[in-house]
C-alpha cells in the first residue's frame, strides 16, 4: 500500500512559480489585445500584419480561452501567497501582518510607477485590494469560499441593477468624464483616429501625459466591469486554498481536483463559448447596458472562474508526474521573477507599439501578436533562467524584498540569504 505523504514546502513553492509563470504568459497575450496593440477590430487599424479572417477567429479564441482566466489565476495565487506568509509567521510565533502591510505599501508604490508606464497595470489595484483581504483572514475556510463565490457572481446583480438605475454607475461615469477632460487638456485627443496617430508618433513625454489621464479611464473601466468583486473573490478562494494546506495534501485531495477539472470544463467551456460569442459580436451592447450585455455578464461569471480553476487543477495533477514536473518546470524562473517579467512585458509592449519605439499601434492583429507574445515569453524563460543562475531574485523582487525587510537583501548567489 502506497504511503500518502504531504508535499514539501519547496516543491509547493516551485509549483506556485510554475503556475505564476503560466499566468504571466496569458496576461501578456491578453494585454497585447486589450491595451498594447491598439487593435480591437478598429476601422483605423491598418497594416501588413493584419489578417482579417484569422484575426477574427483568434479574437474569438482569446475571449473563450484567455479572457479573464489568467488574472483570475494570478488573483488566486495572490491570496494563496498571503495565506502562506501568515502561516509561516504563526509557525515561527511572530505576527506577519506588519511585514505583509509593508509589502503591500511597496506594491502600491511600484504600481503607481507602473501606471505611468502603462495604464493597464494590475499591481496598484492588487495592492489596494490586498488591504481589503487582510481583515477577512479571520473568516473560516467555508466562509471564505462562500464569500468568494458570491463576489464572483455578484457582477450579474450589479450589472442588472446599473442597467435599471444608472446613478449606480456614477463612480465609473465620473472617472471616465475626468479622464476625457484631462486627456483633451494634456494630449488634445478627441477621436479614435487621433489616438492612433498620437500613439504611433508621440514621444515619451507625450506618452506619460496620456498615461496620467489613462489612469482615470482604467479605473472607470474597472468600476464599470465590477472587477473589484471578481478579483477579491479569487483572493478569498486563494487564501482558503493556502490556509487549508490543500496542495500540501494533494494526494488526499485528488478526487476533489478531478471534480474541479470536470465541473470546470463542463460548465466553463460552453459558458465561455457564449461569452466569446457575445464579446465578439455584441460588445457594444455590453457598454450600452442592453439585455445582451447582461447575458455577457452572466456567461462571464459562470464561465471564467470555472475554466481558470480547471486550468489550475490540470496543472496540479500534471505536476505530480515526473514528466509533467520536468516539462512544466521551465516556467519556474519566469514565475519566480513574475514582478520583473510583468514590468518587462510593459516596456517591450510600449517599445513595439508606441511612438518612442517602433510605433506599430493598430498594425498587428491578434493572429500575429499572439505568436509574438509566445515568442517573447520564450525569450523571458531564457533570460530568467540565466539571471537566476547568478542572482537570488529578479531586480524588482530584490527591491521589493529589501524594502519589506528594511535591509538590503543578498542579490548574488554567492551571498547567504538570511531567514
Amino acid at each position: 500500500m502506497q504511503t500518502l505523504s504531504p508535499v514539501k514546502a519547496a516543491e509547493r513553492e516551485i509549483f506556485m512559480d510554475v503556475l505564476r509563470g503560466f499566468a504571466i504568459l496569458g496576461i501578456f497575450i491578453a494585454n497585447l489585445g486589450s491595451g498594447f496593440s491598439g487593435y480591437n477590430e478598429s476601422a483605423h487599424a491598418t497594416g501588413p500584419l493584419l489578417a482579417q479572417d484569422w484575426d477574427h477567429k483568434m479574437t474569438f479564441l482569446h475571449h473563450m480561452f484567455i479572457e479573464g482566466k489568467f488574472y483570475s489565476i494570478f488573483s488566486l495565487l495572490f491570496g494563496w501567497g498571503i495565506a502562506l506568509q501568515i502561516k509561516r509567521g504563526l509557525d515561527k510565533g511572530t505576527d506577519a501582518l506588519p511585514t505583509i502591510k509593508r509589502r503591500l505599501v511597496f506594491m502600491l508604490l511600484l504600481g503607481a510607477i507602473h501606471l505611468l508606464i502603462w495604464t493597464g497595470d494590475i499591481v496598484f489595484f492588487y495592492a489596494l485590494l490586498g488591504f481589503l483581504l487582510l481583515p477577512c483572514r479571520k473568516f473560516s475556510n467555508k466562509t471564505l469560499l462562500v464569500t468568494g463565490i458570491t463576489l464572483i457572481v455578484l457582477p450579474i446583480l450589479l450589472y442588472a441593477a446599473k442597467s435599471q438605475w444608472h446613478w449606480l454607475n456614477a463612480p465609473s461615469d465620473l472617472l471616465f468624464s475626468t479622464g476625457q477632460k484631462l486627456d483633451l487638456k494634456l494630449t488634445g485627443i478627441t477621436s479614435e483616429a487621433e489616438y492612433f496617430e498620437y500613439a504611433k508618433h508621440a514621444n515619451w513625454w507625450d506618452i506619460l501625459k496620456g498615461n496620467i489621464s489613462g489612469f482615470f479611464f482604467r479605473y472607470g473601466y474597472l468600476f464599470f466591469v465590477s472587477r473589484i468583486p471578481k478579483v477579491l473573490g479569487m483572493f478569498l478562494i486563494g487564501y482558503a486554498l493556502g490556509r487549508s494546506d490543500f496542495y500540501k495534501n494533494i494526494a488526499q485531495n485528488k478526487k476533489i481536483i478531478y471534480w474541479i477539472i470536470g465541473l470546470g470544463l463542463l460548465i466553463g467551456l460552453p459558458a465561455n463559448f457564449y461569452l466569446a460569442r457575445y464579446m465578439t459580436y455584441f460588445s457594444n451592447d455590453y457598454w450600452s447596458m442592453k439585455i445582451k450585455g447582461l447575458y455577457q455578464t452572466i456567461f462571464y461569471a459562470l464561465g471564467v472562474v470555472p475554466l481558470a480553476m480547471a486550468y489550475v487543477g490540470i496543472f496540479m495533477l500534471s505536476f505530480q508526474s515526473n514528466a509533467g514536473k520536468k516539462l512544466m518546470s521551465v516556467l519556474t524562473p519566469v514565475g519566480k521573477m513574475a514582478f520583473s517579467n510583468y514590468f518587462l512585458q510593459s516596456l517591450v509592449g510600449n517599445f513595439v507599439f508606441l511612438g518612442p519605439g517602433l510605433g506599430l499601434t493598430g498594425t498587428i492583429g491578434p493572429f500575429y501578436y499572439t505568436f509574438f507574445g509566445i515568442g517573447f515569453f520564450i525569450i523571458q524563460i531564457i533570460i530568467s533562467t540565466i539571471w537566476l543562475k547568478y542572482f537570488n531574485y529578479g531586480p524588482l523582487e530584490w527591491l521589493w524584498r529589501s524594502a519589506t525587510y528594511k535591509k538590503w537583501q543578498p542579490m548574488r548567489k554567492t551571498e547567504t540569504i538570511s531567514a
